[in-house]
């Protein structure tokens, strides 16, 4: 277990953590959630920089990296529906394509194979966690009214929407990508 993919392992365990105080519905609740997803984001980001920049790009990272995003991505946008701040069928769509891709790299594991993230993924990745985090920042700044993040992180409003309809169109294109690329695998 190298330095890239405890990071990674952390990032599960944030995800964890954000299930449990997110589910809490209180101010204290929103506020550990908010920081447990931003730290979870950053490792993100952190794990694979490190893993390139020391030359410790695994197999089980390429995997394991990847996995620990669905899962975070996937638990904040099911909290942020529950919430009424993400469509359902918005959130299905995300799901719905992070089961495919990782339908798709474990029957590549299957074959000895690795498909690692792509440059579309990545990029749906970052307008996700933007998405997530700007809605969490509205959990706490929504009854204040002057907050001077109130109006640019509210239902609606200019960032939620092009980082929320970004997410679903990086989404379905790097879906489909995933599936062009990994269409040899579905034969037989």
């Amino acid at each position: 277990m190298n330095l890239p993919n405890s990071i990674t392992v952390a990032r599960l365990v944030l995800a964890a953590i954000f299930v449990v105080v997110a589910s809490l519905g209180t101010p204290a609740g929103n506020l550990a959630a908010l920081i447990c997803f931003a730290l979870a984001a950053v490792s993100d980001f952190l794990d694979g920089y490190l893993a390139r920049k020391l030359n410790l790009v695994t197999s089980l990272g390429k995997l394991l990296d990847p996995l620990a995003d669905k899962i975070l991505v996937a638990a904040a946008f099911v909290h942020l529906t529950a919430l009424g701040i993400a469509p359902v069928w918005l959130t299905s769509v995300i799901i719905a394509r992070e089961f495919l891709v990782t339908g798709l790299r474990q029957i590549a594991v299957e074959q000895g194979q690795v498909i690692p993230a792509d440059n579309l993924g990545k990029w749906k990745t970052t307008f996700q966690l933007t998405f997530c985090i700007a809605a969490l920042v509205w959990l706490l700044v929504a009854e204040k009214t002057d907050h001077p993040l109130h109006g640019l992180t509210q239902p609606g409003g200019l960032l939620l929407n092009i980082s929320l309809y970004g997410s679903l169109i990086l989404t379905t294109l790097s879906g489909a990508n995933y599936t062009w690329k990994g269409r040899h695998l579905l034969k037989g």
